[in-house]
């Protein structure tokens, strides 16, 4: 977590990248973060974007020994999502659909590229919550009313959390949803735990992971298999990440934002980036696990549905360099 009072002094590793003198791929090859004695991240555990407090680091950098954070809890200390699920005591699917609150919306504050929350607005939303989350979301007597989609994951979680053998019949009935939808909300936090479960113990296989979490076996084979994929996704996000910011600094994305990440089929992992500057050479690319990058022809719908390759013409064209090329290739090849 951020500190209360130390927001200020929040920086990434492109920020001590740039300390150095050094560029952010350099940086990252040499690692010099992971040297004993480094400050600690203020990033929590498993966060894809690593944050420093920068009053620890200059410490470090000058040979000075390095000042312990505050303890204790503070009101002012800002949270992550893992840190803000931790807190009221849901898991982080959970949290995706609380901070759309308009309470959290408006409390929410970016530090280093991260949305964050202050530890009070987290915990007054938490004392402004009502009880058991299927009571009060369950479909009323003698309406038709249903659950709007966007809150259904969070939803589902809750009923996952009280219940790890819970069935898509029991969040039918319990939500008030479509039976397609809460199968598929339960296939999809059910496959998110399992791959966090093996990464926390790595020699587990998913079916081993899903046993122990207490998932019956006949409910979860889809998510096994899909647990596989996010795994996948999950190793393949730093290299992803390097080409959107590749990208960026050659000035064809505004921001350097994450890749949109999407598993067709619940087998695949396929990865969409748009390019949303004018002299941008393309509208959009597409990374598939199966070929590596395409260029789209659409900003809107980079990914194709279905299996199928799309044929190259109409803005299509797939860049040569095997799976996982440089990210400097990428952006030379797109000038070609």
């Amino acid at each position: 977590m951020i500190r209360a009072g130390r927001q200020h002094l929040v920086r990434t590793l492109a920020d001590l990248a740039a300390q150095q003198g050094v560029g952010i791929d350099h940086y990252t090859r040499l690692k010099p973060y992971a040297a004993e004695g480094f400050p600690a991240p203020v990033s929590s555990e498993g966060s894809r974007t690593r944050l420093y407090d920068g009053e620890q680091v200059d410490a470090y950098l000058l040979g000075k020994p390095v000042p312990p954070l505050p303890e204790g809890e503070d009101d002012g200390d800002l949270l992550d999502r893992r840190e803000c699920a931790a807190l009221i005591g849901v898991a982080p699917a959970s949290w995706d659909v609380y901070k759309r609150d308009p309470a959290l919306t408006e409390a929410r504050i970016e530090a280093g590229g991260v949305d964050h929350w202050p530890r009070h607005a987290v915990k007054a939303f938490q004392a402004g919550r009502p009880g058991d989350a299927a009571q009060r979301t369950g479909r009323p007597k003698s309406t038709g009313d249903q659950v709007p989609r966007d809150q259904v994951p969070g939803l589902v979680a809750e009923l996952l959390d009280a219940d790890p053998t819970v069935s898509a019949a029991t969040v039918t009935e319990r939500l008030g949803v479509h039976r397609n939808t809460g199968q598929d909300a339960l296939t999809r936090l059910r496959a998110d735990r399992i791959a966090d479960h093996i990464e926390t113990h790595p020699t587990l296989t998913p079916a081993e992971a899903a046993a122990q979490l207490g998932y019956p076996a006949g409910q979860v084979r889809r998510a096994t298999a899909r647990a596989e994929t996010v795994l996948r996704a999950r190793r393949i996000a730093p290299y992803l990440d390097d080409v959107a910011a590749a990208l960026h600094r050659a000035g064809w994305t505004t921001t350097e934002a994450a890749p949109d990440v999407q598993f067709p089929g619940d087998d695949r992992v396929v990865a969409a980036l748009v390019l949303d500057v004018d002299q941008a050479p393309v509208p959009a690319l597409v990374w598939d696990e199966r070929y590596g990058w395409r260029t789209a022809a659409s900003r809107r719908h980079p990914i194709a549905k279905g299996a199928a390759l799309p044929s190259e013409g109409g803005g299509v064209r797939y860049l040569t360099g095997g799976i996982t090329p440089p990210p400097g290739d990428v952006v030379t090849a797109l000038t070609l």
